[in-house]
């Protein structure tokens, strides 16, 4: 059964936030860490790790790996694949006419099957105690009700699985926040921002589909697509909100989420 689900960023800043209100944001994530630690395993979908235009994707490698940090700061460690809720998940979208791929390297199985995980993942897992896991990617270029479909998918599985599972989606929110980023100041990421954000604490997910595509555009953000499937999810197993929290220390915008049965 799923028990819960969960938004939490992936940039450095939460790993030893120094403002109020990114140290707010840790303390929320500590929280939701140990409202899932009773969970089974965990499906994380994450915008950082295999990049595909229009196909979503299931990593089936056996063993996941630590591989790419950002900005220098790594975070070591090795987690398993939930390969049998995995398989589940894959075949389900499959048999529902998604456009999705299962993934592996090297081998099938064993000691060489092998996956790396990039900050994307590996941010969110430092504050979840370590489970066996299930690792999906996104895809911009799908339509968003296949988003959306998916994550109906992904929730039908995981309620239906006889282990406890928790969902996460990896996401960071807009780029545009910071004359000194790389991407420099555009006004419509503290709009975005402050729409999802609103959009969240009032339980209002049903309106994600609506934003405008323009907007998402000019954000700059790579939170958007895992959230079309948060909502799929939490449109079969309806959750509440219980915890959310928002900080902007750098160029981008972060924050985390708990929802919980």
């Amino acid at each position: 059964m799923l028990i819960g689900a969960a938004m939490m960023p992936h940039g450095n800043p939460v790993l030893e936030p120094e403002d109020e209100e990114t140290k707010r944001l840790a303390e929320v994530l500590g929280k939701i860490g140990r409202a899932l630690s009773d969970a089974d395993a965990y499906v994380l979908i994450s915008p950082h790790n295999v990049r595909m235009s229009d196909h979503l994707g299931v990593v089936m490698a056996k063993h996941l790996v630590s591989w790419l940090g950002f900005e220098g700061k790594e975070l070591p460690g090795e987690w398993e694949t939930e390969k049998e809720l995995a398989r589940k998940i894959y075949e389900s979208a499959k048999s529902a006419g998604l456009p999705v791929v299962d993934m592996n390297f090297a081998a099938l199985s064993g000691d060489y099957s092998r996956w790396p995980l990039s900050w994307g993942e590996l941010i969110p897992l430092h504050f979840l105690e370590k489970k066996p896991l299930v690792l999906l990617t996104p895809a911009r270029n799908v339509p968003r009700e296949v988003l959306v479909r998916f994550g109906e998918v992904i929730g039908d599985v995981t309620e239906g699985s006889e282990k406890r599972v928790a969902f996460i989606a990896s996401a960071d929110h807009g780029h545009g926040h910071s004359e000194e980023g790389p991407y420099g100041k555009v006004k419509e990421s503290e709009e975005y921002d402050r729409l999802v954000m609103e959009l969240i604490n009032e339980n209002r997910l049903e309106e994600l589909p609506d934003i405008p595509e323009e907007l998402v555009r000019k954000a700059l953000v790579d939170s958007y697509w895992q959230l079309l499937v948060l909502h799929g999810l939490l449109k079969r197993v309806p959750m509440g909100v219980r915890e959310t929290a928002y900080a902007r220390p750098t160029y981008f915008g972060m924050a985390g989420a708990l929802w919980v049965r």
